[in-house]
């Protein structure tokens, strides 16, 4: 295997650093030495959660004008988990992490990591849904 095919550096579509990937052969000599970092981190911690949007969900629903009532019911066409009020269920199953203007509003199954969008067009809702395979 050549140099060049032993680190691999990920960015985003800006041309920012995101992360780096080694070869397994690259991780084999070097994992060693990197161990005790990654001890001192603590990576095992989750990184603390990032605020749902509530304002553009506010925003969302103060200039809802569609044929039909907005519903806060959400279900996770994976698992199973469901409520009928998301903002106010106990143990709060699904987190809000998008909401905007053109009828958007996407949540995230806590119990198996889905994710589910709610597509709100004037006179229907599209619900699609995406699972993390482990």
């Amino acid at each position: 295997m050549s140099d060049a095919m032993q680190i691999f550096y990920l960015r985003d579509a800006d041309g920012h650093l995101q992360a780096v990937q080694l070869s397994a052969t690259l991780w084999e000599k070097v994992e060693h030495v990197v161990q005790p970092f990654l001890q001192e981190a603590d990576v095992s911690k989750p990184a603390a959660a990032t605020p749902e949007p509530l304002e553009s969900f506010a925003e969302f629903l103060q200039f809802w004008d569609f044929a039909y009532p907005y519903s806060p019911a959400v279900s996770c066409p994976h698992c199973g988990q469901s409520v009928k009020d998301w903002r106010t269920a106990p143990d709060h199953p699904f987190v809000l992490v998008n909401a905007n203007l053109g009828g958007l509003l996407v949540f995230h199954c806590k119990n198996c990591q889905t994710t589910i969008r709610q597509k709100h067009f004037r006179d229907h809702l599209a619900l699609e849904h995406s699972t993390p395979h482990y």
